[in-house]
């Protein structure tokens, strides 16, 4: 997948110093440099049209508005995936001592109630076998 962004990544660096080029023609401007200017501004020009033209080949490419949240902020996008996958784990480790949870209290919950009601739960439990056994 990586090289569908690599002409991506080579016009968005040819853009990048270009934009460089033309802050510092631009800061300290003299009437002789025009020509120059004008052709910064040009090259800026073809770069879009050049970065337009990848738009093709990235279409199928979604990205989460919260990468953009983290640019925005001046933060790393990769911090984004680190943190969805911590945030990830999290959830899992409550999931599963949620579900560790309902699995000691079914065992609680049957053994108190063969305790209470012995026939009924044999019963059940015969039933329940006969279910498992045949799935």
């Amino acid at each position: 997948m990586g090289e569908k962004f690599d002409n991506l990544e080579e016009q968005l660096e040819k853009f990048i110093e270009n934009i460089r080029q033309l802050g510092i023609i631009v800061s300290d401007f003299q009437p002789s440099g025009q020509v120059v200017l004008n052709q910064k501004l040009n090259a800026m020009i073809s770069g879009l049209q050049e970065i337009e033209k990848c738009r093709h080949h990235l279409n199928d490419v979604h990205v989460p508005l919260e990468v953009f949240e983290y640019i925005d902020q001046g933060k790393n996008p990769q911090l984004y995936t680190k943190e969805c996958l911590e945030r990830a784990m999290g959830k899992n480790e409550q999931v599963k001592g949620k579900i560790d949870t309902l699995v000691k209290f079914r065992g609680q919950l049957l053994s108190e109630l063969t305790k209470v009601f012995p026939d009924e739960m044999a019963k059940y439990k015969a039933i329940r076998r006969d279910d498992v056994a045949g799935s």
